[in-house]
């Protein structure tokens, strides 16, 4: 039974799912709050946009929800919980559980306040940051990075691509825009990792929106987090709690899947 009567509530089969891969709990000091419970406020937190002091109070008090997910940032929870659920829609889908392919790209948000790594994107007249992720051939996240909306796409690769390569050694290639072509991106990328960069060009002659091969993919998955509210922009001060924004909606997309399936 939900502990929360919320649309973004966990059900039965999500919590069992992801409580696995939580931390173990403490059993000295302060009385233990339930896990399920904040967890359904943190999910609240994210799908809706509110603030923390805003949460409602039947997911107990904000600070509490908020020293949860920032712990659990600061541990890597977050992505653990995320990659092993990953790894469960992977083999569902009949694939192994690493990809030996990945597609990157970049969103350009507007940041609500200040904070770190702020910057202007020119091309996409955008004051804020930079989204940058890596998908497999799913849609289904590899590793997220933001960064400052001025740094170019071809030098904030690098952060992912450094990334993916040492927790993903199947990867073999790697599928990007024409952006990614520039400055000698694809000869570091092999030199350094061993592994392709294939851009996906535009076709020369194509009029208004054209869907292009693998890219239609990584900006699905930038549609399916923008279900959120809270990615409608930047509001969080640190980058790496910006990053984790985009791992809690896809821990909800993910277990939404799996429980469906009863897996």
């Amino acid at each position: 039974m939900c502990c929360t009567d919320y649309p973004s509530s966990l059900s039965d089969g999500q919590w069992r799912l992801i409580k696995r891969y939580l931390p173990e709990e403490n059993y000295f000091g302060r009385p233990r709050s339930d896990r399920r419970m904040i967890m359904d406020g943190i999910l609240y937190w994210n799908r809706t946009g509110c603030q923390w002091r805003y949460i409602p109070k039947d997911f107990g008090p904000w600070q509490t929800v908020y020293r949860v997910f920032r712990g659990w940032v600061k541990d890597g929870t977050w992505i653990q919980i995320h990659d092993r659920l990953r790894e469960q829609v992977r083999k569902a889908e009949g694939k192994k559980s690493t990809p030996t392919a990945a597609i990157i790209d970049s969103q350009s948000v507007r940041t609500a306040e200040g904070g770190e790594q702020r910057g202007f994107d020119g091309g996409k007249k955008v004051t804020g940051r930079k989204r940058h992720i890596a998908v497999d051939t799913l849609g289904l996240l590899l590793a997220v990075v933001v960064h400052a909306a001025s740094i170019q796409d071809q030098d904030g690769a690098k952060f992912v691509l450094k990334g993916i390569r040492k927790r993903y050694r199947r990867i073999k290639v790697v599928f990007g825009d024409s952006a990614y072509g520039r400055t000698g991106l694809p000869s570091w990328l092999y030199s350094h990792c061993r592994v392709v960069l294939q851009t996906v060009l535009r076709p020369v002659n194509a009029r208004g929106f054209v869907i292009l091969p693998k890219r239609w993919i990584v900006e699905r998955t930038f549609a399916w987090m923008n279900r959120h509210r809270r990615t409608s922009k930047d509001y969080e001060v640190l980058p790496e709690n910006s990053e984790a924004v985009l791992y809690i909606a896809m821990i909800e997309l993910m277990s939404k899947r799996l429980a469906s399936q009863n897996i």
